[in-house]
C-alpha cells in the first residue's frame, strides 16, 4: 500500500468509524450470534494473494459486525463502562502511526517524557498526595489494565518483604496477601504468578456495604504473624467491581503502615469521581498507600487499554523488575537523569499510549471531564430514585458514584427472567452479580454518549420485562 493508497483508504476507515458512531445507537447492544458463527464465515485458509482493501472492509460489515457487543453504545449499562471517545482514537491511531516501542527514554525520548508529564497531570487533576509525581520519591507510569498494575505492586511488595531475595530464591511460602471477599479476581490472579500461591490469599469478609471489615483484617494478619507468617501485601478497593463498594482505606492505611505492610489501592473505576472536587472525599486515607491505580479506559472516555499506575516510593518497583542485559545499555539509562519504564512493568516492551491520554485531556479540558462524570453521576441517582419509588423493587447496595445495584423483591428467579428479556431484546445491556447471596442487577452508567433518555428507556424495558 502505498502512501496516497494510505490517505484513501485511511479516509474510508475515518468516515467508517464516524458513521459507527453515529448508528451505534442502532444496533442490538449484545451480540446475538451463537458459538461458531464467525469462524465458520471465515475461509479455511489465509489467501495465498492480497486482496483489495474494499473487500477487507466489506467483510468487517458483514463478518464481523454481527459478533460485535456495543460497549459504545449509549445504551450499554452492563460491566463497567469501557468507553472511548473521538479525541482517545485519534490519539490511539496517531501512536500505531508511529510505531513506538517506548521501552527505554533512549527509544523515544517524547513517549517516556509525555507520559511523565501526563501522569503528573493526572495526579493533580485527581488531588493525589505529592508523593505520587515524579518530582517526589514516587511517580505514575501507564499500564495495560488494573490488573497488571496490581502484580507489579504485589512484586514490589513480595520483594521489599523479603529484602530482594524472593527474586533470586523464589516466593517465601510464608509471605501472604489479603484482600476482602469482594475484591476484583485479578488480585488472586497476581498472587498465583507472582508466586505466593492462592492459599497465601487471605479474603476478608465485608460488612453491611460489602467494604472490608477493618476487624477482620487485623485479626488475620495478626494470626499469620503468630503462626510465623510474613503478611506483606493489602488490596483496599475504592469502588468495588459488584456494587462499588469502598473499603476504609484510612484505617486499613494506618495499621498497613504501623505494620509496613503493602498497601495497593484499586480504585479502578471509581478513581475518576476524584476529577470533581465533591467527590474526593473517596482519596481520604490514599496518602497512606504505597501504590494506587484507576483506569481512564472506564470512565474517562480514553479508549482501552489505559490505567493509571501510582507509587509513593519508586524505588523497590525498579528494583523488583529491572533487569538491564547488554544490548539495553545506554548513556541515558547510565546516566541517571531518565525514567526507562520498562522498569516499571512487567513486559519490556510498551506502547505510545500516553497520547491518547494527552489528547483527551486537552480536548475535553478538566472542566468538560468533570461535566460528564457529574452528569453520568446524577443519571444514576435519578435512577436509583425510580428504583426506591416502586415497591416491587428495591436498591441492594449504596450508591455512590454511578453504578446502581437492585433486584425485584420476588427473589432470583423473577431477578433472571428480567435480566434475560432485557439482554435478549438487543435494546439495552445489564449485568449481574450476587450480593447477600441474592441474584442482584447492576445498571453502570458511563458510557461516552449516554444520556437521560436512554437511562429512562433502561428504566421502562426493566418495569415492562418484570411485569
Amino acid at each position: 500500500m502505498t502512501p496516497d493508497e494510505f490517505r484513501q483508504r485511511g479516509r474510508e476507515v475515518i468516515d467508517w468509524i464516524a458513521d459507527y458512531m453515529e448508528r451505534v445507537e442502532q444496533y442490538p447492544v449484545l451480540s446475538q450470534v451463537k458459538p461458531g458463527e464467525i469462524r465458520a464465515e471465515l475461509p479455511p485458509q489465509p489467501p495465498a494473494k492480497g486482496e483489495p482493501f474494499q473487500d477487507i472492509l466489506r467483510d468487517v460489515d458483514r463478518i464481523i459486525m454481527p459478533g460485535i457487543t456495543h460497549w459504545q453504545s449509549p445504551n450499554f449499562f452492563a460491566y463497567f463502562p469501557a468507553n472511548n471517545s473521538p479525541p482517545s482514537i485519534l490519539g490511539e491511531l496517531l501512536s500505531a502511526g508511529l510505531g513506538v516501542q517506548g521501552m527505554l527514554w533512549a527509544t523515544s525520548p517524547a513517549c517516556t517524557e509525555l507520559e511523565t508529564h501526563v501522569l503528573d497531570w493526572m495526579a493533580d487533576m485527581l488531588g493525589l498526595p505529592e508523593h505520587f509525581k515524579s518530582s517526589s520519591t514516587g511517580g505514575g507510569v501507564i499500564q495495560d489494565s488494573a490488573s497488571s498494575a496490581a502484580l507489579c505492586a504485589l512484586i514490589a511488595a513480595r520483594e521489599r518483604a523479603t529484602d530482594g531475595k524472593s527474586n533470586l530464591d523464589g516466593a517465601d511460602g510464608r509471605l501472604v496477601a489479603y484482600a476482602s471477599t469482594q475484591t476484583h479476581s485479578s488480585i488472586e490472579k497476581a498472587v498465583r504468578i507472582a508466586g505466593l500461591g492462592s492459599r497465601n490469599l487471605r479474603l476478608i469478609e465485608t460488612d453491611n456495604h460489602h467494604a472490608m471489615r477493618f476487624d477482620k483484617l487485623a485479626k488475620a494478619i495478626a494470626t499469620d504473624r503468630a503462626a510465623g507468617r510474613v503478611p506483606c501485601f493489602v488490596c483496599a478497593t475504592i469502588g468495588t467491581t459488584s456494587s462499588t463498594a469502598i473499603d476504609p482505606v484510612a484505617r486499613i492505611g494506618e495499621y498497613c503502615r504501623a505494620e509496613r505492610i503493602w498497601l495497593h489501592i484499586d480504585a479502578a473505576l471509581a478513581g475518576t469521581a476524584a476529577l470533581c472536587p465533591e467527590f474526593r472525599h473517596l482519596n481520604e486515607g490514599i496518602e497512606l498507600a504505597d501504590s494506587y491505580a484507576f483506569n481512564p479506559h472506564k470512565w474517562m472516555f480514553t479508549n482501552f487499554d489505559c490505567d493509571c499506575f501510582y507509587v509513593a516510593d519508586r524505588g523497590p518497583l525498579i528494583r523488583a523488575l529491572s533487569i538491564l542485559p547488554e544490548y539495553l545499555r545506554n548513556k541515558a539509562t547510565e546516566s541517571g537523569a531518565v525514567i526507562d519504564y520498562r522498569d516499571w512493568q512487567v513486559s519490556l516492551g510498551r506502547r505510545f499510549r500516553a497520547l491518547k491520554l494527552w489528547f483527551v485531556i486537552r480536548s475535553f479540558g478538566v472542566e468538560g471531564l468533570q461535566a460528564r462524570v457529574r452528569e453520568h453521576i446524577a443519571f444514576a441517582q435519578e435512577f436509583a430514585g425510580w428504583i426506591r419509588a416502586d415497591d416491587r423493587f428495591e436498591v441492594a447496595a449504596p450508591v455512590p458514584l454511578s453504578l446502581v445495584c437492585f433486584r425485584h423483591v420476588g427473589g432470583d428467579e423473577i431477578n433472571q427472567r428480567i435480566l434475560d428479556r432485557v439482554n435478549s431484546s438487543g435494546r439495552m445491556f445489564l449485568s449481574h452479580t450476587r450480593l447477600n447471596g441474592k441474584l442482584t442487577l447492576r445498571l453502570s452508567i458511563g458510557q461516552t454518549n449516554t444520556q437521560r433518555r436512554h437511562v429512562l428507556q433502561a428504566w421502562e424495558q426493566i418495569c415492562a420485562a418484570a411485569s
